[in-house]
């Protein structure tokens, strides 16, 4: 037994217990499992090839060489992204603690009230900056964020009778790249014209339906938008506004100059810059597009005793309920992120906030001033934080060369013209040494130049408003009161840390502390995306190493790291096979066979992507519908697009017929596209590529190890078949993709590159042999737990050897009708027992979806099924008229201890059975903050920012 090894460390049940596990199970090995759960005819024959497992110690010597291939250089690039200092009671108590990035989405909300007040907050602060009313908990970039918000007007057109014929968008030409590029993306699928421009010329008409504008704008300017504004006002063309969140705190909030959304991103707010990645994009709207803002929204409510309670609001609006009606396929958020970006408002607060926000101005203006006393000319009219420099007779590269000997990296516009991005880790020194490299290009001697404490923004463009008065910006500006609030918070929620989360197809597994540790180093974390390519080598070699090895875990020809989610990935890999059509003249193809059973995202993103759903059946057996399907594609055939599949299935069954489903599928001229939701199942034993697909995205935050982080962040790349290689996406500023590639999907190059690091590391640390065996007890573990349920719970499908992949669909709905307990209160009542619920209600109404992964213990597994068993007992008890139908455990679930320790108590059952109904829980004990809360209170009373300061001093008097 070598204790060295990582896979020791990362897979949960210990060497005695493998024996007792296959007992229960009913076979004599692993292999002999896998024979009876994976068709032969997919099996891999070989082993990967990937390189030896590393121990974690050697693993932590090899990052640490990679990272020292990158240089980090004092970065005024800019382009939307920027240096920024992270404070260390965040870094310490948010980004490092598994308390917070283990967590899942907050849909249990009765379990994960410290993360939706800590959204709450980040949507108080967005709507307070932005001037709109309305915020949601994040997106995934910027870029997205305008694409998402061209996507909202061109969906809600059919409120106004007049606009619904509507197809022209207007673009800035002042817009970041990045943005111009991702809209230009998701337009064309549509059938949305774009109109790219500079909004002093455009003549708007009502052809228009909306507008993008930058704010200020990607070279610095600051333009007043009132002219424009006036004619979309006449012409009903509603305007996004892409902002710098930092320079709201000093410039009028686009919101309150008529603009309908804001978006952009919260990197200014204390978020390294990794090479791009991940960062909260925020978008703020207004009443009127509340049900159709994309993402997730908290909001407040009451619990069942009428105290205030917060959850996430008006999910009837979103994609996996919507599906193909959906006007967008967001899935996973930037959660941590938004939740780091929210503890720095809350740090700072409003006065922190305009000191940092003036102090990056003052900078600017200083460095302007001493430009132009160099004899340069400052471009920009009106500026925040960028200046564009004319050098006259100065070429560029006399520049460049001595900004690289001081190991800085300016933006180089033009031969003759050259941006520079001032930040919050700017100071004079800083400024003093820019100035010597302009100096040194003239020959001539640097100014002396003290900081302008001057603001050279004009008073018709200067905020005037208030902002973030709420008490919880205003009251934790110490460390000590900071480190206690974040306590607070970590303290209502239930993580990874506490005990197994065990959600369907969202393989909540470890996430090593040895894999999360490299992404605070700086020579990792302070890499600008746009940095030149010889300063990012060991950023580049990591990427180029683990899409080797994805490609052979998945069969494929090439990867793309681009998409930063895993709904994006969707997106990519459909565009992708769009993309191949189009190149051979098969335009007309736009036809997507969906199964039922399909991920809530697929149908979303496949409108997204041009194309047409058509729904294939599931048989009996949750399996698809083999002559359904065969009906359906010869039906289509000239015009199939794609099949989109996960494998295995939603339904927890690798489906024995699926090489003849993908042959149907080529037969009849079409790609197969598998979502790599399940890919847990999978790697070492069988491939995308085995099965026959020809495009897969992969959840690298499920089987490869990112951390949920309360609902994001995630990365969704895209691996391809040697003929769709050539159309992987590429990118304006950095050349990536292939040699005919799609327009970007995301903002950065290789999207959220820092969190690459975790999925390397795992990979890196496990080899071959280690992720085999990952999948082997992913398997194990869930066909235990299958075992020791059957006959108090029944799973609703199983492959012919009656075996389930790595998770399985438990059937509740037998239970309402013999003791009027519905799934909901299995749900809850699991919190009482300190677990959260598995996942609810999907594919199939009235059932949970549980999925065990290699990660946990024989004992762990054994405890929730002593949990689940004895909530089983607990419906027979009301089933033979013990307890009340109404007034029993499961239907007051969950308790919490303002219950337990008030003087009344007015339930038919003890404080024990409520509270402690197992003996675990005295040694572990996690209390829920609220009751079970009010779904429909909270959407018919939308509250989804923090109440403002009266409300406190009223509380308080």
């Amino acid at each position: 037994m070598n204790t060295d090894t990582f896979a020791y460390r990362h897979i949960g049940p210990r060497e005695e217990d493998l024996l007792e596990m296959l007992k229960v199970v009913g076979v004599k090995n692993l292999e002999e499992l896998i024979s009876q759960t994976i068709p032969d005819d997919i099996r891999l024959e070989e082993d990967l090839n990937l390189s030896t497992a590393m121990t974690e110690n050697e693993f932590l010597n090899h990052i640490r060489d990679l990272a020292r291939k990158n240089k980090v250089f004092k970065s005024y690039i800019g382009l939307g992204y920027h240096p920024t200092i992270l404070p260390g009671v965040i870094q310490r108590n948010i980004l490092e603690n598994p308390g917070w990035y283990t967590a899942y989405t907050p849909y249990q909300a009765e379990i994960a009230q410290g993360r939706l007040e800590a959204l709450l907050n980040y949507q108080t602060m967005i709507s307070d900056l932005t001037g709109l009313p309305i915020a949601n908990a994040s997106l995934l970039d910027e870029a997205t964020a305008a694409a998402e918000a061209m996507s909202m007007f061109y969906g809600a057109r059919s409120r106004d009778k007049k606009k619904a014929g509507a197809s022209k968008f207007f673009v800035s030409i002042h817009c970041l790249h990045q943005n111009i590029e991702l809209i230009k993306t998701r337009s064309e699928p549509l059938g949305i014209e774009l109109v790219i421009g500079d909004h002093r010329e455009v003549n708007l008409s009502e052809d228009y339906f909306g507008a993008l504008l930058q704010y200020p704008a990607a070279d610095g300017e600051i333009f007043e938008y009132d002219a424009f504004m006036a004619d979309a006002e006449k012409f009903d063309v509603q305007v996004a506004v892409a902002a710098d969140i930092m320079s709201l705190v000093l410039l009028s909030p686009p919101g309150e100059w008529g603009a309908k959304a804001v978006v952009g991103t919260t990197q200014r707010f204390g978020i390294p810059l990794g090479f791009g990645g991940p960062h909260a994009a925020y978008f703020s709207t207004t009443e009127d597009y509340k049900r159709f803002i994309p993402g997730r929204i908290i909001g407040q409510t009451v619990d069942r005793d009428g105290n205030k309670a917060l959850r996430m609001a008006l999910q009837t609006r979103e994609q996996h309920i919507k599906r193909d009606k959906a006007t967008s396929n967001i899935c996973t958020a930037q959660v941590l992120l938004a939740v780091m970006a929210g503890a720095y408002g809350a740090y700072h607060g409003p006065i922190g906030l305009k000191h940092i926000a003036q102090k990056i101005h003052f900078h600017t203006v200083s460095l302007s001033e001493g430009l132009n006393r160099l004899g340069y000319t400052q471009v920009n009219q009106n500026f925040y934080d960028t200046l564009r420099i004319e050098l006259g007779q100065v070429d560029k590269e006399e520049i460049r060369s001595r900004a690289i000997a001081k190991e800085i990296n300016l933006r180089y516009i033009s031969a003759h013209e050259v941006g520079i991005s001032i930040n919050e880790t700017t100071n004079m020194e800083a400024i003093e040494e820019l100035l010597e490299i302009f100096a040194e290009a003239k020959e001539a001697s640097a100014p002396k130049i003290k900081l302008l404490e001057v603001s050279v923004i004009p008073e018709s463009l200067k905020r005037t408003s208030s902002f973030m008065e709420q008490s919880v910006f205003n009251r934790y500006h110490s460390e000590t009161e900071m480190m206690r609030y974040l306590k607070a918070l970590e303290r209502k929620d239930l993580s990874l840390n506490h005990s197994m989360i065990s959600l369907g197809s969202c393989t909540m597994k470890l996430n090593a502390a040895t894999e999360m540790l490299p992404l605070s180093w700086p020579l990792w974390a302070n890499i600008h995306p746009f940095a030149p390519t010889n300063q990012t080598l060991g950023y580049r070699e990591l990427i180029a190493n683990l899409e080797r090895d994805l490609a052979e875990i998945t069969g494929f020809h090439a990867m793309s790291m681009q998409p930063n989610s895993g709904a994006q990935g969707e997106y990519a890999g459909l565009m992708v096979i769009r993309a191949y059509h189009q190149s051979r003249g098969d335009s007309q193809r736009d036809i997507a066979l969906i199964p039922s059973s399909a991920h809530g995202t697929n149908p979303a993103s496949a409108v997204m992507a041009g194309m047409k759903v058509v729904v294939v059946k599931s048989d009996e057996a949750g399996k698809i519908d083999v002559e359904d399907l065969r009906a359906k594609a010869e039906k289509y055939s000239a015009n199939l697009a794609a099949l989109m599949i996960t494998y295995p299935s939603t339904h927890g069954v690798f489906e024995e017929r699926v090489r003849e489903i993908t042959q149907i599928i080529h037969d009849n001229g079409g790609q197969v596209y598998m979502d790599g939701a399940n890919m847990n199942a999978q790697v070492g034993l069988t491939s995308p590529g085995a099965i026959g697909a020809d495009v897969c995205h992969l959840n690298l935050h499920k089987t490869f190890a990112i951390p949920h982080g309360g609902g994001g962040p995630g990365m969704g790349p895209i691996g391809v078949a040697e003929h769709l290689a050539s159309f992987l996406p590429g990118h304006p500023l950095v050349k990536t993709g292939g040699k005919n590639p799609i327009s970007p999907v995301s903002a950065a190059p290789y999207g959220s590159g820092l969190i690459l690091l975790i999925s390397y590391g795992y990979i890196k640390m496990l080899g071959m042999r280690g992720l085999k065996a990952s999948t082997q007890y992913a398997i194990l573990n869930a066909n235990y737990l299958k075992e020791r349920l059957h006959g108090a719970y029944e799973v609703l499908y199983s492959n012919e050897n009656n075996r389930v992949a790595h998770e399985m669909i438990i059937d509740c709905r037998p239970f309402k009708k013999e003791s009027g307990i519905e799934v909901t209160d299995i749900a809850k009542r699991l919190m009482d027992y300190g677990y959260h619920a598995p996942t609810v209600s999907f594919p199939v109404a009235g059932t949970v979806m549980i999925e065990p992964t290699e990660s946990e213990s024989m004992q762990e597994l054994d405890r929730f099924i002593e949990a689940m068993l004895s909530i089983r007992r607990e419906m027979a008890e009301i089933h033979n008229g013990n307890f009340d139908t109404e007034n029993n455990p499961l239907k007051n679930s969950p308790h919490t201890m303002q219950q337990l320790t008030s003087d009344q108590w007015d339930f038919p059952y003890d404080r024990k059975t409520a509270a402690f109904p197992l003996d675990y829980l005295y040694q572990n004990k996690f209390w829920p903050s609220v009751r079970r809360v009010d779904d429909a209170y909270g959407d018919r009373n939308l509250i989804c920012t923090c109440e403002p300061i009266e409300s406190y001093m009223e509380e308080e008097a």
